[in-house]
């Protein structure tokens, strides 16, 4: 064979391998990573009810110890998690050895050490299942049912990224004022018949208290994070100003999140990413209210972005606050990996997951019906955003790849 039939045939070879490569095995491997999705999805859902029960079966470590070494860079608690029950029981119903004020912020809340030594935030219920809050979608005080209801809908959709919350009734007079440090203590009162407390934080006030039903409170209890694990508080490049006629830049730029891919964390690594998933979970529970937000210290921007305080979500069903979703809208990309999840949880999946992930909640019915048809219209509209901007610059540039190992190591 000449030389130059040669070099033809070897550029045909070429060719031909350069088709198979883009056309072939990256379509395979799409499709393998869809599978996949796919599988998980499905896991997902056979596990979705949670019971709590008070047992640790086949290990002697107790639940605090396996909830800490659940907790990874990229994780609070891994996909598979049979002992989910047993930790969120011990949460709702181990003794209560020390109550003090909760740590600085702006809403009422008590740190609580249980048994074992475990630390928990209590929020306590400041509102009813149908009560609606009115005025800014940031208004009003925490609620804690949002907490529970944030927990489970950050399992439903694969982030694995909020820590723990389960529902918690204490009676303030037995198992909170003995053990209460002299500071707390000091916010104690009695409104009617009913024990009340009203706590230190910046817009605590004793004209304000949370009260009891008598002296039972219902509140939700958080899982503090292990302390091998400490945070590193950002402002969120999306916060706003909460200024009466004063706008950030992002709600006028239109060229904004071109200015935030050149600033670090969001110029490499998966924070830009995790911004758009949390703008997607903000959306849905109504959460405009995320100014800043946590990581671990020292990650180089590797660490996620940590799904804390999601307590001022779930307050009007009928407010539709779309600027959430600006992070999505303005830099045009998603996770395939989320993109996928959110179209599984299509025609009432969502709602119905919800439901039943939140049903052996102590404070259940967690949520009331308008809240959950909301989410189910909401996730509607997270769809059509990413398909206008699938529209405008295809999907090769507005899907994302980004499947990153986790280690349980």
């Amino acid at each position: 064979m000449k030389l130059k039939q040669r070099v033809v045939l070897l550029a045909i070879l070429l060719v031909i391998f350069i088709f198979t490569k883009v056309f072939l095995i990256d379509n395979l491997d799409t499709s393998a990573a869809n599978r996949e999705d796919q599988r998980a999805f499905h896991r997902m859902m056979t596990s979705l009810r949670v019971e709590l029960v008070p047992r640790l079966d086949h290990t002697l470590q107790s639940p605090w110890e396996i909830a800490a070494q659940w907790v990874v860079p990229r994780e609070v608690y891994p996909e598979e998690t049979p002992e989910l029950g047993a930790i969120m029981h011990a949460m709702a119903t181990k003794k209560i050895i020390k109550a003090d004020v909760g740590y600085k912020g702006t809403q009422l809340k008590a740190l609580l050490i249980l048994e074992g030594g475990q630390k928990v935030v209590f929020k306590p219920k400041r509102y009813s299942r149908d009560y609606v809050v009115e005025g800014e979608p940031y208004a009003g005080y925490d609620r804690h049912n949002a907490e529970v209801a944030a927990f489970h809908l950050d399992r439903i959709l694969g982030f694995r990224r909020a820590p723990l919350v389960v529902g918690r009734f204490v009676n303030l007079r037995t198992e909170i004022k003995p053990v209460a440090t002299e500071q707390l203590l000091s916010t104690f009162l009695t409104v009617g018949n009913n024990t009340c407390f009203y706590g230190k934080c910046y817009y605590c006030r004793e004209t304000e208290p949370a009260c009891a039903d008598g002296d039972t409170m219902e509140g939700s209890v958080t899982l503090w994070l292990p302390d091998v694990w400490p945070l590193q508080k950002h402002r969120h490049p999306w916060g706003r100003t909460y200024r009466e006629g004063k706008l950030a830049r992002w709600e006028y730029d239109e060229s904004y999140c071109d200015a935030v891919k050149k600033t670090s964390p969001y110029d490499s690594g998966p924070r830009l990413l995790d911004i758009i998933d949390t703008a997607v979970f903000d959306y849905l529970i109504g959460n405009a209210d995320r100014h800043h937000y946590e990581s671990f210290q020292d990650d180089e921007g590797a660490s996620m972005l940590i799904l804390l305080d999601n307590a001022k979500s779930f307050g009007n069903p009928s407010l539709d606050e779309r600027s959430i979703l600006a992070p999505l809208y303005q830099c045009c990309i998603i996770r395939v990996s989320t993109w996928n999840r959110l179209n599984y949880l299509k025609n009432g999946v969502l709602k119905s997951a919800l439901k039943s992930a939140m049903a052996h909640d102590p404070i259940s019915p967690v949520l009331s019906d308008p809240h959950l048809d909301t989410m189910d219209q909401r996730l509607l509209s997270i769809l059509a955003t990413v398909k206008q901007c699938t529209d405008q610059f295809g999907m090769d540039t507005v899907l994302v790849e980004d499947r990153m190992p986790l280690s349980h190591l």
